[in-house]
């Protein structure tokens, strides 16, 4: 099917004129619902049954449907289909009871950046796994919330958040002067991870004490991550997990999840503007 907009175009009709025309034969304005009830299916399925009426709605009107999310919601509760809903479930993985240096909150929740490479954000969260826990190390730019790099592993160690950082760092090549924002946890704050950070000209920032707002934008990373793609699956095995992660992150999150903050674009098609 053609774009409507092209082919009001093309026809020389106008849009109001082809819905007024529409809404006078019920059997066209069912066709159309069938049409469009059709493409909410393949976009609700091509996504992994991940998007809901807000992103479905923008993916109709690329498409050249005048459809409004309300409709869209009705549409998706007709075919009995929700998106990936959390549940509540916490592990602490930070832990500030240590004697490390603690490096000021440079980044002070300004989470508007206007160029890839300037803030990177850092965490740590838990990924459950029938063989054996695992925990997924992460690192987020900050302009474009592309995963610059990750790691996962078996245990909350430095060298788990030290190789998220060193992927990060060979898959970007940053300039100095970007600055790198964490927890308090004692892997971020080790003598290890300090001098690698120096090492690459980066500057430290560190969260306020028991404040989970000052790193928002890498806990609600780790939030879509468990909603969309943990809670939704259970890992027998540990190369399992890694396989589902490694899909998530690298195909899907990355490159293909429409972000609202983003002007809909993916981070990877976003973070393109700026070399383009």
């Amino acid at each position: 099917m053609f774009p409507l907009e092209k082919m009001c175009k093309v026809l020389d009709v106008s849009r109001s004129g082809f819905y007024k025309w529409e809404a006078s034969d019920p059997s066209r304005r069912e066709l159309l619902k069938l049409e469009i009830v059709e493409r909410i299916k393949f976009h609700f399925y091509d996504s992994e049954e991940r998007y809901g009426a807000p992103k479905i709605t923008h993916l109709l009107h690329l498409e050249g449907y005048d459809i409004v999310e309300r409709t869209v919601g009705k549409y998706l509760h007709e075919l009995g289909l929700r998106s990936c809903v959390a549940r509540r479930f916490r592990v602490t993985t930070t832990d500030s009871n240590h004697d490390d240096p603690i490096a000021p909150n440079v980044l002070d929740q300004n989470f508007e950046v206007e160029m890839p490479n300037s803030v990177w954000v850092a965490d740590i969260t838990y990924i459950p796994c029938r063989e054996g826990r695992q925990y997924l190390a992460s690192v987020m730019d900050l302009c474009t919330r592309e995963i610059v790099g990750w790691r996962l592993g078996s245990r909350m160690t430095t060298d788990l958040v030290l190789g998220a950082l060193e992927d990060a760092f060979a898959a970007k090549k940053p300039t100095s002067g970007l600055i790198h924002h964490s927890d308090r946890g004692a892997q971020y704050a080790s003598l290890e991870y300090r001098s690698r950070l120096q090492s690459f000209e980066i500057q430290a920032s560190m969260s306020r004490k028991g404040n989970c707002y000052d790193n928002a934008s890498m806990e609600s990373f780790h939030s879509i991550l468990k909603k969309e793609l943990v809670y939704c699956k259970k890992f027998k095995t540990k190369q399992q997990a890694y396989n589902e992660i490694y899909r998530y992150i690298e195909f899907f999150y990355n490159r293909k999840r429409i972000h609202g903050s983003l002007g809909y674009l993916s981070p990877v098609r976003f973070a393109a503007q700026f070399t383009a």
